[in-house]
């Protein structure tokens, strides 16, 4: 399941990686400032990363938040379960901006569809980059011999 440690990972996957470790740290920085202060900070303020769970509260933001740093770990020592994840995780995610994109675009507000439009963006690169031959091979099990 996992790819030989004696090489390191590629740049593709260690950036892949640092975007799910950014955004897990930043979810569970909200998820400690609303749990030390409640209501200090807006719930909204995850909404672009949880798209529409936020309203469960700071243990959604948690939750998250260690699902992201187990993304970020599974791919830097290169799971080939954690690769199928992250891809989903992304298209999941592409799949629950379209909405938003397209009220953006019929209401012709553009800092909504200029965001919703990038989220839709880095989607596709993660997923795109994820699901690419070499990629692909990175993650595959080495041969017993």
């Amino acid at each position: 399941m996992t790819a030989s440690t004696s090489n390191p990972p590629s740049n593709a996957v260690r950036v892949i990686a640092a975007l799910f470790a950014i955004c897990g740290l930043y979810l569970a920085t909200l998820a400690a400032l609303t749990l030390a202060s409640p209501g200090g900070i807006p719930m909204s303020a995850a909404a672009p990363l949880l798209l529409g769970l936020e309203l469960a509260g700071p243990y959604m933001f948690l939750l998250t938040a260690v699902a992201g740093g187990a993304v970020a770990y599974g791919l830097l020592k290169r799971n080939n379960i954690t690769r199928h994840v992250a891809m989903l995780i992304a298209i999941t995610g592409i799949v629950m901006l379209i909405p938003p994109v397209s009220a953006a675009t019929v209401s012709a507000n553009l800092k909504s569809l200029a965001f919703g439009g990038l989220g839709i963006i880095v989607r596709v690169i993660v997923a795109w980059c994820l699901a690419r031959p070499e990629i692909v091979e990175e993650f595959r099990r080495p041969a017993n011999h």
